[in-house]
């Protein structure tokens, strides 16, 4: 695939998913209201996406790696527009949760194809910049999602803010599905009891984390996790190979514990900045924008930093920078402080999830480039539920916040000390010479 098309559809595939996720959350109060629907039933609304979407990941993944990883984003991009332009005219609650489950499917099927274009596109040494692209852009997202979706839902209404992603969806996924590309030399084949098993277990962990009590959930996690885990060691074609699985271990539960530390800080920091300190939801928004603004800083910056300091030093310095800006916000009160804290984290996560992200895929084989863009999405799916689901368990009914910062920045660093696991400068550049043979061929000089 044209290397400026991949880079053109990561992008744009990885912002439409950041930007629908944004407005459903600035969407929920009004819908409620407008369906005359439960609480319970709107919360369903978020946690039917995120079962689909995380127990279907990696074996999406693995279907891009048989079939192409451009037809996978097409298909995905098509449902998920589709799904999209469903929800603004869904007549009930009932309608609305299938059609968020149907959003989940579709963004299954598309996320791990936005990284799994790229490393098919990109040799090794160039992924860099393309991730950093990609990562800058849900930066941006991220920050114009709730403004964007906010005068949508308070102006023509929240049906109104779901219709955002339907035309750029529904394009560059006919592209894709009816462009020309090289048929795979060598179609790997499906393991689909394990894909089954995998699924099973990540949506009863999900679940388990939303739900209230979760034992039950859990305990089955931890039984099909088992089975998993057992059938995978002993089948032939496994669904998650060991080269794929092994050396991107350390960066993908650097991006569990990061993602889970940002998810969990911005649910407490809700309460902390609109309950203790009094603001509203306009003013706590633009208190927390520096963390989007150095968020995308960060990405930018994060290719020169990989080249630099390689892969090791700097998500372990970043994670360190995450880690002190969980602490700095959960200890002042002063509005130029807390713009000081979001900066710290934007600034560590933006770093942390390139150079992580970059870590897993830059090490997969072409032909394994799906799995590693579905671990790397399923890792930034399950760790906002954990996050969430510690800082609710930790605040209790007084709502301090202290408390459940001080253990996600525990968390983080705990989560860096998986980077001495990770590659050096040297280690880096053995790894990019080592894979030469993804590199463009270079015409015989004659």
């Amino acid at each position: 695939m044209n290397p400026r098309l991949a880079l053109v559809g990561s992008v744009v595939g990885a912002v439409i998913v950041a930007l629908d996720g944004t407005v459903l959350t600035v969407a929920q109060p009004a819908l409620r209201r407008d369906l005359d629907t439960s609480f319970a039933a709107v919360q369903w609304t978020s946690t039917g996406y995120l079962i689909a979407v995380a127990s279907l990941l990696v074996f999406a993944g693995r279907l891009g790696d048989r079939y192409g990883h451009h037809r996978l984003f097409g298909i995905g991009m098509l449902g998920f527009g589709g799904a999209s332009a469903g929800i603004a005219v869904a007549p009930d609650v009932g309608w609305l949760i299938g059609l968020r489950v149907a959003q989940g499917v579709f963004g299954a099927l598309l996320q791990p194809a936005t990284l799994g274009m790229l490393r098919a596109s990109y040799p090794p040494d160039r992924l860099r910049g393309a991730i950093a692209l990609r990562t800058a852009s849900i930066g941006v997202a991220a920050a114009l999602g709730p403004l964007v979706g906010g005068a949508l839902v308070a102006g023509p209404g929240w049906r109104t803010a779901f219709l955002l992603n339907v035309v750029p969806a529904l394009v560059l996924g006919a592209l894709a599905v009816t462009a020309r590309a090289r048929p795979v030399a060598h179609p790997v084949r499906l393991d689909l009891p394990g894909a089954l098993l995998l699924a099973v277990t990540l949506a009863c962990l999900v679940h388990a984390l939303v739900a209230s009590p979760g034992w039950a959930l859990s305990a089955a996690a931890c039984l099909t996790g088992a089975a998993f885990v057992r059938h995978e060691l002993r089948t032939a074609h496994p669904l998650l190979p060991t080269r794929v699985v092994g050396p991107a271990a350390p960066a993908l539960g650097m991006l569990v514990a990061a993602s889970a530390a940002l998810s969990g800080t911005l649910f407490a920091g809700t309460f902390l900045l609109q309950g203790a300190l009094g603001m509203d939801a306009f003013r706590s928004a633009l208190t927390s924008l520096p963390l989007a603004v150095l968020m995308v800083a960060a990405a930018v910056a994060s290719p020169l930093l990989l080249r630099r300091a390689g892969t090791r030093r700097t998500t372990t310095v970043a994670m360190g920078v995450l880690a002190a800006g969980i602490l700095v916000l959960s200890q002042v009160t002063s509005a130029p402080a807390l713009c000081t804290g979001f900066a710290l984290i934007g600034a560590g996560f933006g770093t942390v999830m390139t150079a992580a992200t970059h870590g897993v895929v830059r090490q997969a084989a072409v032909e394994s480039a799906g799995v590693a863009g579905g671990l790397q999405q399923t890792a930034m799916n399950v760790g906002p539920v954990l996050g969430v689901a510690v800082a609710t368990a930790l605040m209790g009914s007084d709502g301090d916040v202290a408390g459940p910062m001080a253990v996600l920045s525990a968390l983080v660093l705990a989560g860096a000390c998986l980077g001495r696991l990770l590659p050096g400068p040297d280690g880096d550049e053995r790894n990019d010479h080592r894979r030469s043979e993804d590199r463009p061929p270079v015409p015989e000089r004659r």
